[in-house]
């Protein structure tokens, strides 16, 4: 896998990947961006999200469970000196799936932090989680990270 990153101008760069899609990313405007994009660190959160997203709902899918609703919340908190690294990161599971048993979803959102969410593994701060399910939430066990 490899991206390219080009700079656009003062703060901003574009950045296109092997699929061919291109991403602005841009710095806040005061040290020098102009807003014009996602910063980068927002970024990893948001490949987190999608990374677990994806990986959630192809098991849900496999399991045979029926969903309405999957959004997935990613807080993750930066350390107050340079380089501002996450120290932790909690991610929140919304899901909607009436019928569906707790342990079977909850072992979907297991599989992926535990197993198959690479853009998980390949980070270096504590992934904690929380299952919100038809409006029952329970935080799960931290994966270990």
């Amino acid at each position: 896998m490899q991206v390219a990153v080009q700079w656009q101008g003062k703060r901003r760069f574009s950045a296109v990947g092997d699929s061919g899609h291109t991403v602005v990313m841009d710095a806040k405007p005061d040290v020098g961006g102009e807003n014009l994009g996602p910063r980068p660190m927002e970024l990893v959160l948001m490949g987190l999200g999608g990374c677990t997203g994806i990986d959630v709902t192809m098991i849900l899918e496999k399991m045979r469970i029926a969903y309405d609703r999957v959004e997935i919340a990613v807080d993750g908190q930066r350390a107050a000196t340079h380089p501002e690294k996450f120290t932790d990161i909690t991610v929140t599971y919304h899901i909607d799936a009436k019928g569906a048993a707790w342990d079977k979803v909850e072992r979907a959102v297991r599989l992926s932090q535990e197993t198959y969410c690479s853009v998980s593994h390949s980070l270096c701060a504590p992934l904690h989680a929380v299952l919100i399910l038809n409006g029952e939430r329970r935080a799960l066990s931290d994966n270990g990270t």
